[in-house]
């Protein structure tokens, strides 16, 4: 493979992902405006999962053997099939458990984190740990005491800071990547 077709492939490639990475911040602004319709959607798309995950459970019940861990599989890819439509068909119920579940992870989170300052104080920069899980406290509060009204704007939010973020990271190392390619 000649170089300058490597180049050009490369080329290509960081244009794509320069692509993305706009695609990514626009949806980020679209989810910080539009919360509780970003986070109906997330819980739409967490039905889904749930539904087809219940889907492949049952299917593996063709691979049990007997009977009890046959039906067993099969019933339990049911509930789950049925737990995904139900999360389908009323995504503001799904969204309240999500931003709840959520709110939970978050002060789990920040309990651990704060356990694990205590661990490692000696090191330099432990200071950050102790600092993030007072943070991440501190969501976790933010999210759990207005529960379930912090549903409209919690995980749409988050969805929205987490694609801008992530968005801003493809489009630097993408262009760092393009640069360093004009280079050689």
């Amino acid at each position: 493979m000649s170089t300058s077709s490597t180049t050009g492939i490369i080329h290509q490639a960081t244009g794509a992902s320069i692509g993305w990475g706009i695609a990514m911040i626009l949806l980020g602004f679209l989810a910080l405006c539009l919360p509780l319709a970003a986070g109906i959607g997330v819980s739409i798309a967490a039905g889904w999962i749930v539904v087809f995950g219940g889907i492949l459970y049952g299917a593996s019940a063709f691979a049990a053997r007997g009977v009890g861990p046959f039906l067993w599989r099969v019933l339990a890819g049911l509930v789950y099939v049925i737990g995904g439509c139900y999360l389908i068909f009323h995504p503001g119920l799904g969204l309240a458990t999500l931003t709840l579940a959520l709110a939970l992870l978050f002060f789990f989170e920040g309990v651990m984190e704060i356990l694990a300052f205590f661990q490692h104080r000696t090191i330099p920069g432990a200071g950050w740990i102790l600092f993030n899980g007072f943070v991440t406290l501190f969501l976790a509060y933010i999210i759990w005491s207005p529960w379930p009204n912090s549903s409209v704007w919690a995980i749409g939010t988050i969805l929205g800071i987490n694609l801008i973020l992530s968005g801003i990271t493809r489009l630097t190392y993408s262009i760092a990547a393009r640069k360093t390619l004009a280079i050689i």
